[in-house]
């Protein structure tokens, strides 16, 4: 038995060694004596060093980026709409055109990541991003702030897709959704801490003869400029390049991910890949459910303010009682996805929060005529339904694609094609379906219900697929395996549904 692992460690460890040769990931090589395990112990000790090294740091600057992206709706409460004279079409516009921005990059800024690393990329896209909000404060009519949300959007594109990028490069198949939902459960942290930023900053209207608004654009600024510094020195290189990991846990990270990753070993930069991630038709049904879940979402977090403040509270309580509902979906959003990764399921994860969200925005529509309690709880209700299934859809992208560079391209696709759900969120809800914008909540409890049909019959698809793959023929699975970089279409490769 012994001699028998032994020779298995030193088959994967060649096959390691032979298949891991770029600049992404490389194993230091252990020519003689084969891969040892790890232990259950020092498993422990390595996963507890990566989480607290990578997610909490990637945490933070997600948190910013949210921030700062959805803060207009604050400023909208402290008066930035009458103070630079901009119409309401013109006001949904600003919302909107930040996406355009953020699609034009996102694929490109992947790139860059791949080719420079994600150390170096990071900071100075945030460097960027900060400076741009800082000048938001500077604005003084529609033309200054629809392009400024312009640079903002291109700005902000590179740390998203690339996060997701960056933690499918240190963990395993299974384990990216947890990781994920305390990625992105910043984004529920941002709203909370958002509408409380924001009710503390409006105080501050007249000081040094500034207005709230234009404090609200500065002050959320400077976390990210001042992170950015820090971003270079805490955040580690890709895996073979990390520092802070030693040989031995090197050794670990890098072997578990080749063999999760099964035959899609393919880790150089590709066009052949490039190619496959643009044809695959898998990246358009993931972007399908994405810009479905999408659009609530953004259109959510940037007009929950107004909502509130719609149900009868004043700007000051409306900023402050924008919190909870964010708070409710934390913790929900983080669950489901620890959840999620127990089972290694995705599809189910996604259609029932979503089906909650559909229930909220239901709620929100047939209360409409009801007292601000009972709307707003739904609005507590709708917020949970949809944020929770997100974490489970972006590591979706993950689990379904393989090969590094189809994975980083196919990625940024998803991430690019979902936030066109951003550009029409931004216009979901209009100033003349105000204070009660029940079109717009009809708008996303049909999209919701879209989440939760497309995923469940994608979810159908990739497990039919995994049945095909395990009754091929030795002809049919010689003449799949034969094509060149089959990346994640080799017949070995299995899908998480």
């Amino acid at each position: 038995m012994a001699e028998k692992e032994q020779v298995e460690g030193i088959t994967m460890t060649e096959k390691i060694e032979s298949e891991l040769t770029t600049k992404d990931i490389e194993t230091p090589g252990k020519a003689d004596d084969g891969y040892i395990p790890p232990g259950p112990e020092e498993m422990r000790k390595l996963q507890w060093k990566l989480d607290l090294r990578i997610v909490p740091w990637l945490s933070l600057l997600y948190l910013c980026s949210f921030l700062d992206r959805v803060n207009i709706g604050n400023a909208k409460l402290a008066g930035i709409v009458q103070d630079i004279g901009i119409t309401p079409n013109n006001y949904n516009l600003a919302l909107s055109i930040f996406f355009i921005g953020y699609i034009i990059f996102e694929i490109p800024s992947n790139l860059i990541l791949k080719h420079i690393g994600p150390h170096k990329w990071i900071p100075i896209v945030m460097i960027c991003w900060g400076v741009t909000m800082a000048s938001m404060a500077a604005v003084s009519n529609t033309s200054g702030l629809l392009a400024a949300r312009f640079f903002l959007g291109i700005t902000e594109a590179g740390l998203f897709p690339g996060s997701l990028y960056f933690l499918s490069l240190f963990f395993t198949r299974k384990e990216q959704a947890t990781r994920v939902a305390l990625f992105f459960g910043s984004a529920t942290v941002a709203g909370a801490f958002g509408g409380v930023l924001g009710y503390g900053i409006m105080q501050m209207n007249g000081v040094r003869g500034l207005a709230g608004w234009q404090w609200i654009f500065i002050i959320e600024a400077l976390p990210t400029i001042a992170l950015s510094f820090l971003t270079y020195f805490v955040l580690p290189d890709v895996p073979r390049r990390a520092k802070f990991l030693t040989d031995r846990e090197r050794e670990i990270v890098l072997h578990r991910l080749a063999e999760d990753a099964g035959p899609a070993t393919e880790e150089h930069f590709s066009w052949r890949q490039f190619r496959y991630a643009v044809m695959d038709w898998k990246v358009y049904m993931h972007s399908l459910i994405y810009i479905c879940g999408s659009t609530p979402l953004y259109s959510l977090s940037l007009f929950m303010p107004s909502i509130i403040q719609g149900m009868g509270f004043t700007d000051l309580r409306a900023q402050a009682m924008s919190t909870p509902p964010y708070v409710f979906a934390f913790f929900f959003t983080v669950g489901i996805a620890i959840h999620s990764d127990r089972r290694t399921e995705r599809g189910l994860h996604i259609a029932v929060p979503a089906f909650v969200g559909m229930i909220g925005y239901m709620l929100l529509i047939v209360l409409a005529d009801k007292g601000a309690t009972a709307r707003y709880v739904a609005a507590c209700i709708t917020a949970i339904g949809v944020f929770a299934h997100i974490p489970a859809m972006l590591s979706w992208f993950a689990n379904t694609f393989g090969g590094h560079t189809k994975k980083g391209v196919t990625t940024a696709i998803c991430v690019m094609i979902g936030n066109v759900g951003g550009a029409i969120g931004g216009q979901v809800y209009r100033a003349d379906d105000g204070p009660l914008y029940r079109r717009g909540n009809e708008i996303c409890c049909g999209l919701m219900a879209g989440v939760v049909v497309f995923s469940l019959i994608f979810k159908y698809l990739l497990e039919r697929e995994n049945k095909r793959r395990d009754n091929l023929t030795p002809e049919q699975y010689a003449k799949e395996a034969a094509v060149p970089e089959p990346c994640d279409w080799h017949p070995d490769f299995r899908y998480v549904s």
